[in-house]
């Protein structure tokens, strides 16, 4: 479909940013850092430029740690060490010098992590109970974590404000706070993985506390209009988990946003029009207690992701997959091409 003068490749006003359309490139790991350091390289700068240069409108990165810590698999980039910043500010000048607009995604995998990944010290969470699974890369079983002590749970808030800090020096526009799939702001938020009596557990709304006192200390470094929080049913290590209440859920979610801050959301699911509750699917229910803004994903293809602009279920599209096969996505939607369809093996293994 011809979509020159559709929705989706309009400009927006988004937070402190204007962005020249509602395209969004989705975080993906990719583990292309250097393992010892986590520092990117030219091939990482060169990933999002070409994206950028093609006219992307928003950029989130894949996740980067906030602390040694926080890693669950090699590979992946970081945010705390002067060197990282100094690997960013390459991406960012490249991607500003395209008109791009790039955040990063601040991430600590919590218990979803071993040792060996994790600086020699066992994983964080809020209670010190095992993810079943194995660590990506790794192949071992997940280590049982250590439960966090309110100290931890304050240097760790710390950490996220601190990479927040690190951001803007490294020349990102702003930050997405990963609140989602099953890691450690997650993990908190979710009973299968926290049963503490203090009040960082319990209830739901009660053990959003901690996602609500991170997103606090983010803003205070960034502002609420370059903080976007990113949230999910889905874990990594639970593939099928749902909320007993979905719209229960929802509703207390989004009054811990509002409550926080919080002006941008980033609800992830693995399939956009899956239905949760009530006839009605994630994003539904988001937009049915927010009226901030909502980035959609969740193998969108242009045509739908047009649609639920168009239909106000959201504001920018995000696509993770297609862009990794299609550098010049943005290219041709405008141009009403077929996007090249992904493959893992081809695809996943180098950056192109």
């Amino acid at each position: 479909m011809k979509m020159g003068n559709q929705v989706l490749l309009q400009p927006i006003h988004m937070g402190a940013w204007k962005l020249r359309n509602r395209i969004t490139m989705a975080p993906m790991t990719r583990t292309f850092a250097d393992d010892q350091t986590g520092v990117v390289g030219p091939d990482v700068v060169e990933y999002y430029r070409k994206r950028a240069a093609d006219g992307v409108g928003l950029i989130i990165t894949e996740g980067v740690v906030i602390s040694p810590r926080a890693k669950g698999t090699k590979g992946v980039p970081g945010l705390f060490t002067m060197e990282q910043i100094e690997g960013w500010k390459k991406v960012t000048d490249a991607v500003h010098q395209a008109g791009g607009v790039i955040v990063a995604q601040i991430w600590h995998v919590g218990r979803l992590s071993h040792h060996e990944i994790a600086g020699g010290l066992p994983p964080q969470a809020p209670s010190a109970l095992r993810a079943e699974g194995h660590v990506h890369r790794l192949g071992k079983p997940y280590d049982i974590p250590e439960e966090m002590s309110l100290a931890d749970i304050q240097e760790v808030i710390q950490q996220y404000a601190q990479a927040a800090r690190h951001a803007r020096m490294a020349g990102f526009d702003g930050v997405e706070i990963h609140g989602a799939h099953g890691y450690l702001i997650d993990q908190f938020n979710s009973d299968t993985s926290n049963h503490r009596q203090d009040k960082y557990g319990e209830d739901l709304r009660q053990r959003l506390t901690f996602m609500k006192e991170v997103a606090k200390a983010v803003i205070s470094e960034v502002g609420a209009d370059r903080t976007i929080m990113r949230f999910s049913a889905l874990k990594d290590d639970q593939r099928e988990y749902m909320w007993e209440d979905p719209v229960a859920a929802v509703q207390t979610f989004v009054e811990a946003f509002k409550e926080a801050g919080l002006t941008m959301l980033h609800p992830s699911t693995m399939n956009f029009d899956q239905v949760i509750a009530e006839g009605k699917t994630l994003h539904e229910l988001v937009r049915q207690y927010w009226d901030g803004i909502i980035i959609g994903v969740g193998d969108l293809t242009p045509d739908r992701a047009e649609q639920a602009v168009q239909d106000g279920i959201m504001d920018v599209a995000a696509f993770g997959r297609p862009f990794l096969a299609n550098p010049d996505l943005v290219s041709r939607v405008t141009q009403g091409e077929d996007l090249v369809a992904f493959n893992g093996r081809e695809h996943l293994q180098v950056l192109v």
